[in-house]
């Protein structure tokens, strides 16, 4: 199967670069999928989404992210949000007190966080 280089990258670091053979991310005009080959196009990540790259070795890296843009050139997939978190990062019951919160913003980003850590709140 086809591979092609993807990186995650937060503002803070980068937190994932390899070959992947899939990313699945959430924009701003719905869940899109990415395989080799596909058209170049930018798209806006919307804020508590969670993003899924399947790796050549067939392991899948997930990150909570917030904000910031998916870029699809000839050259391959770059991630690059304003935060963003690995699943085994995230701190399940910090997340879960958090998606208690009255503030949107901060209730979304801890969805997120419990999505892509495979919990709910």
């Amino acid at each position: 199967m086809a591979n092609m280089s993807v990186q995650l990258v937060a503002v803070e670091r980068r937190l994932w670069s390899g070959e992947a053979t899939a990313v699945v991310a959430q924009t701003t005009e719905g869940e899109i999928g990415i395989l080799p080959g596909h058209e170049p196009l930018l798209g806006e990540l919307v804020e508590g989404g969670v993003v899924r790259i399947t790796t050549s070795d067939k392991e899948t890296v997930t990150a909570a992210v917030h904000g910031g843009f998916l870029s699809v050139t000839a050259d391959g997939v770059s991630v690059l949000a304003e935060s963003a978190e690995l699943a085994h990062e995230i701190d399940v019951a910090q997340a879960r007190e958090d998606a208690k919160s009255a503030d949107e913003q901060a209730r979304a980003r801890a969805l997120s966080r419990l999505r892509a850590a495979g919990h709910s709140a």
